[in-house]
C-alpha cells in the first residue's frame, strides 16, 4: 500500500490503558496514522484519564464537526473498551442522538470503513441498534443481554468478523482485535 492508513479511536475518561497503549505501539509498527477523537465541548483539547492507573491522555481532535470527506479518509473507526462508550453516549437534548452516536452512524454508512467495537464499546450503539441488528458480534460477557436486546447475533468467540464490523470480547483481547483489523486493512 502506498497511501497512508488512518485509524480513529474514540476516547474519553475511564479508558482501559493497556488497550490504548497497545494500539499506540501496534498500529505504529504498521506505519498506520493513529488519531484519537472525542467530543471536546468547544475546547481546543481535553485531558482524559484512564480507568486503572489514572494515566492522563490529551486529546485535541474531535469528531463533532468532521465532514463526510474527512471521515472518508479513515480506514477504521474503533470504539474501545472501558467506560468510553458510556461517557460518549451522553446527550444534552434527549430528543437528539448523542454526537458520538451520530458520528458512528455516519461511519457505519460507509462500508469501506472498518468499524471496530471491543468490550463495552457496544454501549455506544444503544441509541442506534439498527446498525447491528442481525449482525454477528461478540462483546463483554456483561453485555450479552444488551447485544441480544439490540437484535445482534451473539457469537461466543474472542473476535468476530462480520464484513466491515469487527468485534472483540474484552480489553484483554486487544491484540487479537488489532490483528484482525490490520489483516482486514491489508486485504483491502
Amino acid at each position: 500500500m502506498n497511501r497512508t492508513i488512518k485509524i480513529a479511536v474514540l476516547i474519553e475518561s475511564d479508558f482501559y490503558e493497556n488497550e490504548i497503549f497497545y494500539y499506540k505501539y501496534r498500529f505504529a509498527e504498521e506505519n498506520f496514522d493513529l488519531h484519537f477523537l472525542s467530543r471536546l465541548w468547544g475546547q481546543e483539547r481535553l485531558t482524559f484519564y484512564g480507568h486503572e492507573y489514572k494515566v492522563p491522555m490529551e486529546c485535541n481532535e474531535s469528531f463533532e464537526n468532521m465532514s463526510d470527506e474527512e471521515l472518508s479518509v479513515y480506514d477504521a473507526v474503533i470504539i474501545p473498551s472501558g467506560m468510553v462508550a458510556d461517557r460518549l453516549r451522553y446527550t444534552e437534548d434527549i430528543h437528539k442522538l448523542p454526537p458520538a452516536v451520530e458520528f458512528i452512524k455516519r461511519a457505519f454508512a460507509k462500508k469501506e470503513i472498518i468499524k471496530g467495537i471491543i468490550c463495552h464499546g457496544l454501549w455506544l450503539l444503544a441509541p442506534a441498534t439498527e446498525l447491528i441488528k442481525g449482525r454477528r458480534l461478540v462483546c463483554h460477557n456483561n453485555l450479552l443481554g444488551d447485544a441480544k436486546a439490540y437484535g445482534a447475533v451473539y457469537v461466543d468467540e474472542d473476535v468476530v468478523i462480520d464484513d466491515d464490523l469487527i468485534t472483540a470480547r474484552a480489553g484483554d483481547c486487544a491484540h487479537l482485535f488489532a490483528k484482525a483489523i490490520i489483516e482486514k486493512i491489508h486485504r483491502k
